[in-house]
């Protein structure tokens, strides 16, 4: 079957999207998309769901304080957001200015120089005095998703969302945006599972703003954003020792999904140490070879995250549970509530 963009469209009523975190991480509502059905529950149901020999995989990104505030060299103003370190002092920028930057202008940050090196597509190459990581410790604010919108005086992020908008086992930093479906998990809900039997491994995708980037035209014409992403010696053979052992590989989040399969894709099926680059674009027809269940967030519609989950457990089936989750009144996106769902082998599609 070929699919369309408006395929992935879904109604939602505007007061559905969660403008705010949760005070307890654990309290969001898990809708399992089982094979048997639709079943209701919330986040700490994942300690029935998962089994002892299964392996969590988390994204062990964290997000940085990617959004500055600068001044143009010429007096006017303008909003830098950080995409990625290029090296310590050369960083990959949107830069929201009223006309764009030439090579060699600056914008000051505070007391601190950015110089415009050259320009990328929609990026600039921004060359800092002070290393970016630095500057943006010092400087940076929280860079929330754009459907966060709230009343004009709590427009800034708060300390809850500076907390919050992170996950409890976040440690490289490089991420614009969380991986929202580890936003859920607590440190106490992660040691429950280990002592059940349920391994858990780290891989690292820092998340990019292009994440948010909506698809426009055709299908088949979509070019995915780059992500950088890190497999490390003990995830490889952790995913080999449980798929030997009969075990399930379980993501959380499509973050984790698209490096496990990158990785596989690049290694003749299986996950190998290393890093890379991924534009991986995944829609319904697309084979899996390394990830069994998913647990993630509800996303945007006609998004390539709706796509991929979609491909991963059923168009058909998908799109009937979101459906029900608006019924039902979950809560959507990044402080929304969260999804578990088996992967659909291709011959039940």
């Amino acid at each position: 079957m070929t699919y369309q963009l408006s395929d992935f469209d879904y109604a939602l009523p505007s007061e559905l999207i969660a403008q705010h975190p949760k005070a307890n991480r654990t309290d969001a509502r898990l809708l399992q998309l089982l094979p048997e059905g639709v079943k209701h529950g919330y986040f700490p149901d994942i300690q029935q769901l998962l089994q002892p020999g299964d392996l969590l995989v988390i994204n062990n990104t964290r997000v940085i304080k990617a959004r500055l505030f600068a001044q143009k060299d010429s007096g006017g103003q303008a909003e830098v957001l950080f995409e990625r370190l290029l090296d310590p002092h050369r960083a990959l920028c949107q830069v929201r200015v009223s006309k764009p930057l030439k090579t060699g202008r600056h914008l000051n940050v505070a007391s601190h120089p950015l110089t415009c090196e050259s320009r990328q597509g929609q990026f600039y190459v921004l060359v800092s005095k002070l290393p970016w990581l630095d500057l943006l410790d010092q400087q940076g604010h929280v860079p929330l998703p754009p459907y966060i919108e709230r009343d004009r005086s709590e427009q800034e992020p708060s300390a809850l969302d500076e907390d919050h908008y992170q996950t409890v086992y976040g440690q490289i930093p490089g991420a614009v945006a969380a991986p929202t479906a580890g936003l859920h998990f607590s440190e106490a809900l992660l040691a429950t599972l280990r002592t059940q039997g349920v391994d858990i491994a780290e891989v690292t995708l820092h998340v990019g703003s292009g994440t948010f980037q909506p698809v426009r035209g055709e299908l088949a014409d979509h070019v995915m954003h780059s992500e950088y992403y890190q497999v490390e010696p003990v995830t490889a053979q952790q995913i080999q020792n449980t798929q030997d052992n009969g075990g399930r590989v379980v993501a959380v989040g499509t973050t984790v999904v698209r490096t496990l399969e990158s990785s596989a894709a690049a290694n003749g099926g299986r996950v190998t140490a290393g890093e890379g680059d991924t534009q991986l674009f995944i829609t319904p027809g697309f084979r899996f070879q390394v990830v069994d269940a998913l647990i993630t967030n509800f996303h945007l519609p006609a998004s390539t995250l709706m796509m991929l989950v979609t491909a991963f457990a059923g168009y058909d089936e998908v799109m009937h549970a979101y459906r029900e989750a608006v019924e039902q009144r979950y809560q959507f996106f990044s402080y929304g509530d969260a999804m578990f769902l088996h992967r659909q082998d291709s011959s039940d599609v």
